[in-house]
């Protein structure tokens, strides 16, 4: 007899809500589960709809992770597939490190499917960039400091915000304040901000503001869970005044010889300064 593992549990990324906003290897996992196990406090149940009829789904909105145990006992020794469904991505504030320690104290092989991102889906759903040349080529993922999560030291809202790049922040809508008050030590008070909540979630709210008013309309429209904040410079409406240098005719790359006159161009003014030249947008005004 065989003393191999059996079984699988997978973490799947289910996105932010919506059904159609996972991937294909995420949604077939789903499918193709023995156990379904999700949370209905966070997961849309339209993401585990789609199960063959004999599995079962097991709601963990209320279970601490030893209830868990059993479940990943039974579908090891019977060599049963585990559907793990996370909101967003599993890597971010999934809590599955403690989850793969299980599956290995348990013998059950386990294996990852990634989502989008609560972030990634707000930045779409508002049509922004996250990175723009000279403007903001980092994103930080944090969360607020100071709530019952304790947070590494060195790691704040404050500190991070002195860099000025665009900044991801989970699980803080309940504390906005505090929120908004480190922020300001960081960013001008004119920072453009973007608050999502429950994105792509039939009742998604979708808002921007600037910095300065943060708080206050975080505060207006009740937001203290399910709520991911942007901010930084790089979400600022409008067009933007500069250009990275990839789809630029004077950029050489391994694909693509530059046009000498628009290489020259840019290599006298630089990105901006090519921006700024009518004769190189087509701006004939």
């Amino acid at each position: 007899m065989s003393d191999q593992p059996k079984g699988k549990v997978v973490f799947v990324g289910a996105g932010p809500g919506a059904a159609d906003l996972i991937s294909v290897r995420g949604a077939r996992t789903i499918a193709d589960a023995d156990i379904i196990i999700w949370a209905s406090s966070l997961v849309h149940p339209d993401i585990v709809a789609d199960h063959k009829p004999t599995a079962e789904l097991v709601d963990s909105a209320s279970l601490p992770l030893e209830e868990l145990e059993p479940l990943y006992v039974r579908a090891r020794d019977e060599g049963l597939l585990v559907a793990r469904v996370h909101t967003g991505d599993p890597s971010i504030y999934g809590a599955t490190a403690e989850q793969r320690d299980l599956c290995r104290k348990v013998g059950i092989a386990y294996e990852s499917v990634p989502g989008i991102s609560a972030f990634s889906a707000a930045a779409a759903r508002m049509d922004v960039e996250i990175t723009v040349p000279e403007v903001s080529q980092s994103l930080v993922l944090t969360r607020l400091e100071g709530g019952r999560t304790p947070m590494p030291p060195g790691e704040t809202i404050a500190s991070f915000a002195a860099h000025g790049a665009t900044m991801a922040v989970y699980l803080s809508a309940a504390r906005h304040k505090a929120l908004h008050k480190a922020l300001l030590e960081g960013y001008p008070p004119e920072t453009p901000c973007i608050i999502g909540y429950q994105v792509s979630w039939p009742d998604e709210l979708m808002l921007r503001c600037e910095l300065r008013d943060l708080s206050a309309t975080m505060h207006e429209h009740k937001l203290w869970k399910h709520t991911v904040v942007l901010v930084g410079p790089a979400l600022a409406e409008g067009p933007i005044s500069t250009r990275s240098h990839l789809y630029h005719p004077g950029f050489r790359h391994e694909y693509r010889a530059a046009e000498a006159a628009a290489q020259a161009d840019l290599r006298a003014h630089g990105t901006r300064g090519v921006l700024e030249t009518p004769a190189t947008t087509g701006d004939s005004a």
